[in-house]
């Protein structure tokens, strides 16, 4: 990485770096990058949990539920010749 991409950067994210700033960005980056680099290098089949973590994973269950256009109109408050009646909204 160098100043030139640094510049491309600054510019697809809109903002002007003065020339101090592309330095410090770049050196920031540069650590970035190194610090992904080292992560890329962990091993993680030699690391062992302390807990056993599974997913754990329930069967759906299908309840029959009674909607019938009696039992709706029963619980609502206001009905008018077989319409659920509600406030005027403008």
């Amino acid at each position: 990485m160098d100043i030139k991409d640094v510049e491309n950067l600054a510019k697809l994210a809109r903002i002007e770096l003065s020339e101090e700033e592309k330095r410090e960005t770049l050196s920031d980056m540069k650590d970035i990058l190194d610090y992904v680099k080292q992560i890329e290098n962990v091993r993680v089949d030699d690391i062992k949990t302390e807990y056993d973590i599974t997913n754990v994973w329930r069967e759906d269950e299908i309840e029959i539920q009674d909607f019938s256009k009696e039992l709706i109109i029963g619980q609502f408050p206001d009905v008018q010749n077989g319409f659920l009646k509600v406030k005027k909204i403008l």
